[in-house]
Formats: structure tokens, sequence, C-alpha cells
């Protein structure tokens, strides 16, 4: 089946994936979620394929949505508990117009079939060929980003633990900086704030792709985020956890002053 539906009408994750679905309830909740469309992991493999049918069809529904867009892999079995493929399927960030979209979702659609994304479905038991599905977003050009966990993943103490930095959150999710480090407990008590180096931003540039952006030296070694936007995302995490379950791991972004959902998933063990 071939089908593109705007992201909040994903329901099935055998036909969009794990992300679609799981982005798609959270828009169902309320959540604050940049808009977007899930694609079916048939329609993404028609694409990738050529065909000139799927790839109007495509176009037609990613169009409104303006420029420039985000475009993330959406498999049947990302982003769970056992396994979330972090790193194995192709994310891309600045993608400048509907007209890249053919390219862009043939890339993740290879992505997905590589040696190594195999090689790891394997590791990990499962052994079916992947249908990846896509969520294409706008591109949101936030101030700050990062990740949030609503449980410690390394102590496994009951707080939220955030990391942050400037410009778009792959400079924390690459580990192309020392992020900002907080811990925040359940009631919003700010535990612990330690600076990190973040010397690069990661930014889009206006023909497409990103850059690694040097840091102004004032802003290197400041916190980036305040105590109402900690507070923010506490309740985000909350807010997370009631749709979810517990134990969640979070993409966020702030653009514009609006706190945004961009990825939530169980912490994987």
């Amino acid at each position: 089946m071939k089908r593109v539906v705007p992201l909040e009408q994903a329901k099935d994750d055998t036909i969009f994936g794990s992300k679609a679905v799981g982005l798609g309830q959270a828009i169902r909740d309320g959540l604050p979620v940049p808009p977007g469309v899930a694609l079916s992991g048939a329609i993404v493999e028609a694409v990738a394929a050529g065909e000139k049918p799927a790839i109007r069809e495509v176009i037609k529904w990613a169009g409104p949505l303006g420029s420039p867009l985000a475009v993330r892999s959406s498999a049947m079995d990302e982003d769970g508990a056992a396994a979330s493929f972090a790193g194995q399927h192709l994310t891309l960030l600045n993608v400048p117009s509907v007209d890249e979209l053919s390219f862009a979702l043939s890339k993740i659609w290879w992505s997905a079939n590589s040696d190594s994304a195999i090689t790891y479905r394997q590791r990990v038991g499962l052994f079916t060929r992947p249908s990846v599905g896509v969520v294409v977003q706008v591109l949101l050009n936030p101030e700050t980003a990062g990740v949030m966990f609503t449980k410690n993943p390394v102590s496994g103490a009951d707080e939220r633990l955030i990391e942050a930095s400037w410009g778009l959150g792959e400079a924390v999710v690459a580990g192309i900086v020392i992020p900002d480090h907080f811990r925040v407990d359940r009631s919003g008590r700010v535990l612990e704030r330690k600076p990190g180096l973040k010397r690069i931003a990661v930014r889009g540039v206006p023909g497409g792709g990103t850059i690694e952006e040097s840091v102004a030296p004032e802003l290197v070694e400041r916190l980036c985020l305040d105590d109402g936007e900690l507070d923010q995302l506490n309740q985000l995490a909350g807010r997370c956890e009631h749709v979810y379950g517990l134990g969640r791991d979070i993409e966020w972004a702030i653009a514009g002053g609006t706190l945004y959902l961009l990825q939530c998933r169980a912490i994987t063990k």
C-alpha cells in the first residue's frame, strides 16, 4: 500500500513505522510537534526505485509544508526499548525544497538497507527485510536543542537528565560538543547545572544541508537553558510519560521561544 498522510493520522506502525506513529500520537495528545507528513514504507521504496507516480504523490503532500524540511527514517521496529536503531538509519536535515525530497528518500532507504544496518538488525534478533517509512517535517531553526531522559540512564535515579547546546540538536546527538548538563527532579527542582564546552553550533544553510559554525567566545561556557526553560522541559517529560509510558529518551528544540518535541522513544536497554 502506497500512502502519505498528515502526521497526526499515522496510526499503524506496520505501514508508517514506529517514529511516525509515535509522533502522530503525540500530536493527537496535544504535544508540541512540528507539522509534517508520514510516508509509508511502500511509497518510500517506490520513490527509491524512481517511480514517477510515487514521487508526484509525495511532492503533492509535502509541498504545503514549505521549506526547509527535516527528513527522518521511521522503520517498523525502530525506536523500541530493545533496539533504537540510533545512528543506523539516516536523518537528513535542511532539505531545501520538495524538489530534493526524492533524492533524500532514496538515501534514507539505502541507509536502512546498508550492510551496517542489516548487521545491527541481525545482532538484535531481527531477520526480516526492513520496511522503512519516513517522517517529513518543517525544519526548525532553534536557538537551543538537545536530548532529555525522563529517568537517569546512568544511575537509574528518578530524575530528568538534560543535555543541551546552541543550534540544532545534531551537535549533541553526534558528540560534536560537550553539552551543558542538567539534572532536574520530578517536582521541577534543579539538582545540577554543569556548563559544557559548546564551541560549535550546527545550523542550516540556504542551499541545503548543515554547517558547523563557530560559537561566539562568550557563549561557549554560558548555560544555554534558564530555569524557566528547564521547567518547560520537565513538564514536557511528564506529558511524554503520560502518553508513552515511563523511561523516555526525548529529542527537543526551542525555536522562537517555543519548546518542540522532535522525537520520543523508549530508553534503549
